[in-house]
């Protein structure tokens, strides 16, 4: 019987390259250029093929959002690392309120 246990983890590499470029509606090309600008980490199957999770899809959504919109790579790779650095804040920001406010 197959494990079924990775089904809902976000970081289960689970999509060859094929699959994530279909899911996407990109070319593969594409994202083995991310992995090229080492913006994008694919893991590696035993025979060394790319293997995404579904964190990894959603930056590739998010990068090629910001590609759309006329940014270069660096940019957009800039812009995305801002936002989660920003992400990261507001729920540091939110817990220590938390903290705060039990005591």
């Amino acid at each position: 019987m197959a494990d079924l246990g990775n089904l809902d983890d976000h970081d289960y590499p689970a999509f060859t390259t094929g699959q994530a470029a279909k899911m996407l509606g990109a070319q593969e090309a594409f994202l083995r250029s991310l992995d090229a600008a080492d913006l994008v980490h694919p893991q590696r199957s035993d025979g060394g093929h790319r293997r995404y999770s579904r964190r990894q899809l959603t930056q590739v959504i998010r990068l090629r959002e910001q590609l759309d919109e006329g940014r270069t790579l660096t940019a957009a790779a800039r812009i995305i690392g801002l936002q989660d650095q920003l992400a990261d804040a507001e729920n540091t920001i939110h817990d220590l309120r938390a903290q705060l406010d039990q005591r």
